[in-house]
């Protein structure tokens, strides 16, 4: 076998993170209709701020100007699932927010309760380069998936 990686010409690592994705919006249509979730399920979903499709408040991208994390879990409202994205409602600061994210914005999925987690590369073409800005001090879930949990990294990055 040679040491030489040939260049596919069929997008493999497209076709997966889009089935991939597609998880996320079969999970959610799981419990959409319904303003919480079953069990202890609940989910931290990654996504950048500035991809195309992204609709959430002008002060939230202020806030979160390059990548965000919300939780879905007590708190929620008019979840809709669509095939290339999903709306939501939540409170931030004590102001009800419609957010709509789509699938191809999101970086990760997490259900902590279960030990499940998604990762996700976004294609940084189709972002705009976010402003500097201080660390949020947001929770963020613990996805290192070196302690043996479920969390798949997708990453095809070409051999040299």
């Amino acid at each position: 076998m040679s040491d030489d990686v040939r260049d596919s010409l069929i997008p493999y690592d497209e076709i997966v993170q889009d089935a991939l994705r597609a998880v996320v919006g079969r999970v959610l249509s799981q419990v959409e209709g319904t303003d919480s979730l079953p069990g202890e399920h609940h989910f931290y979903i990654t996504f950048k701020t500035q991809a195309p499709g992204v609709d959430i408040p002008a002060h939230l991208v202020a806030k979160f100007p390059d990548e965000m994390t919300i939780v879905l879990q007590n708190r929620f409202w008019d979840l809709t699932v669509a095939d290339d994205h999903f709306s939501v409602g939540l409170s931030f600061n004590q102001t009800p927010s419609i957010l709509v994210i789509p699938y191809a914005a999101i970086t990760a999925f997490v259900d902590p309760s279960v030990d499940f987690g998604l990762q996700f590369q976004v294609s940084e073409e189709s972002i705009a380069d976010p402003e500097p800005h201080d660390e949020a001090e947001n929770d963020r879930p613990d996805t290192s998936g070196e302690d043996g949990s479920n969390v798949v990294t997708v990453d095809f990055g070409k051999k040299r």
